[in-house]
């Protein structure tokens, strides 16, 4: 076979390859009231998978403003992330992205936002204690949910119940609590929210 045959028979199917990884690379069609899960790249992220056995450590929920997808999220302080730049933040810029079984209608929806901005600017909770505050990523989901929509996704745990052996997850806790560990404090985590059967899949990166 020819070198000219061979590029003519290479170049279209390298063209192809690099138009589907920039399809892949373009963030998912979402909808209001998302949920979107990914591994953070923060220093908590494997103390928070160790504790939930779970690959995802933050969350937050899609809301769109002036036409663009955010993420209404947990950090410091509470806020809106442009959907991309949240995506491309996560640990090799993957994320699933989770919807209600039940559509949210438009009502709904209205009332998910308004619970929303009462949490805007709130510092974050380093402690996961279970109050208004402070607030940690998956309590913030879970409290819009429960106060706009009387949806609870997932189930709390009080703190002991969780993988507080692992040396990660004690140097964490050393840290934040030093020889005073709050094991009962009522803790919702990605993880319990990631497996909630009012969730379903809808998206992945």
């Amino acid at each position: 076979m020819s070198l000219r045959l061979l590029a003519c028979g290479l170049l279209p199917a390298l063209l192809a390859a690099s138009a589907c990884a920039c399809a892949d690379a373009r963030p998912p069609q979402v909808r209001d009231g998302d949920v979107i899960f990914h591994a953070s790249r923060s220093s908590q992220s494997r103390a928070i998978q160790r504790a939930t056995g779970s690959r995802y450590s933050h969350m937050g929920v899609i809301l769109h403003r002036d036409g663009q997808p955010y993420v209404f999220e947990a950090i410091d302080p509470v806020t809106y992330t442009p959907l991309a730049r949240w995506i491309a933040r996560g640990s090799g810029g993957h994320y699933v992205l989770k919807r209600l079984r039940t559509p949210l209608t438009a009502q709904q929806t209205t009332q998910l936002r308004d619970a929303a901005e009462a949490f805007r600017g709130r510092r974050y909770d380093l402690a996961f204690e279970w109050s208004d505050q402070r607030i940690y990523c998956s309590e913030l989901v879970w409290k819009m949910y429960d106060r706009a929509l009387g949806v609870r996704i997932g189930t709390l745990r009080p703190l002991r119940s969780f993988q507080l052996g692992d040396p990660a997850v004690k140097a964490k806790l050393r840290e934040r609590y030093g020889e005073r560990v709050p094991l009962a404090e009522p803790v919702i985590s990605p993880a319990a929210m990631f497996d909630s059967p009012l969730l379903t899949t809808v998206a992945s990166g």
